[in-house]
């Protein structure tokens, strides 16, 4: 069944990662009916070589594969094309698994059994956030800190600092609204989708990501930094205070 996809194929190349065979049919047909260009890899290593050699735009990766977790999949993947949209499908439920997936650099993830029309709406929602365009804006300092939102750009003191991209994004709506209380819901509608209906546990985690990345990068400062601070607002959601 056809739904209300609209993605050409010439531009959203999806890669499956897969070895389950009825899973990985439904898939590769689901896809392919809906406007998308599909290939489909039963292991970790085919789809590292596959991902390698041919650019896509969304990484679908199951984590029990025969050859290697899919964790390290993730991991090879985002480090060497940091821009590419990755939804795990896992049947692990616990927090943990979760949560490591998305620490992988995951961008989203289902749980299985799920529908081919939930996935295809998660699609939509994260393809359509990185195809609209936006007006030019200038660099912002945030104390020591610069962000580039047009360059995709984060550097302190001039060095870059290496954002998973819904860290990016997170610490720019963050930087939009500075001194402002922003709430949990207004950061998953930008950063995520204004339709979102997934856990905002992915938000807690990207958070932490970002807050960690900047720490670290104070850290590893040969010069004193000043930082921007996020904080906390309970039952509410964060603030950027300079």
């Amino acid at each position: 069944m056809r739904t209300h996809a609209t993605a050409d194929p010439s531009r959203h190349r999806v890669l499956i990662v897969e070895d389950d065979e009825t899973i990985g049919r439904h898939l590769e047909t689901g896809l392919r009916g809906n406007g998308y260009a599909p290939t489909w890899s039963r292991t970790g290593s085919a789809a590292l070589t596959e991902a390698a050699r041919t650019p896509y735009d969304v990484l679908l990766l199951d984590l029990g594969l025969p050859d290697m977790d899919g964790l390290d999949v993730a991991r090879a993947v985002r480090a060497r094309h940091p821009d590419l949209l990755i939804v795990i499908l896992t049947a692990r439920t616990d927090d943990i698994d979760v949560v490591a997936g998305l620490d992988a650099g995951a961008d989203d993830y289902l749980v299985k059994p799920f529908t081919l029309t939930v996935l295809l709406a998660r699609l939509r929602a994260h393809l359509r956030r990185r195809v609209v365009a936006s007006p030019p804006q200038e660099p912002v300092r945030l104390a020591d800190l610069v962000l580039d939102v047009v360059a995709r750009r984060c550097t302190l003191l001039d060095v870059d600092i290496d954002l998973r991209p819904k860290e990016f994004d997170l610490l720019a709506v963050l930087a939009r609204h500075a001194g402002e209380a922003v709430s949990r819901e207004t950061l998953m509608a930008e950063v995520w989708d204004e339709n979102w209906f997934g856990s905002t546990k992915t938000l807690d985690v990207t958070m932490a990501g970002l807050r960690r990345r900047l720490a670290q990068a104070a850290d590893a400062s040969v010069r004193p930094t000043v930082l921007p601070r996020i904080s906390t607002l309970r039952g509410h959601g964060y603030r950027l205070e300079l």
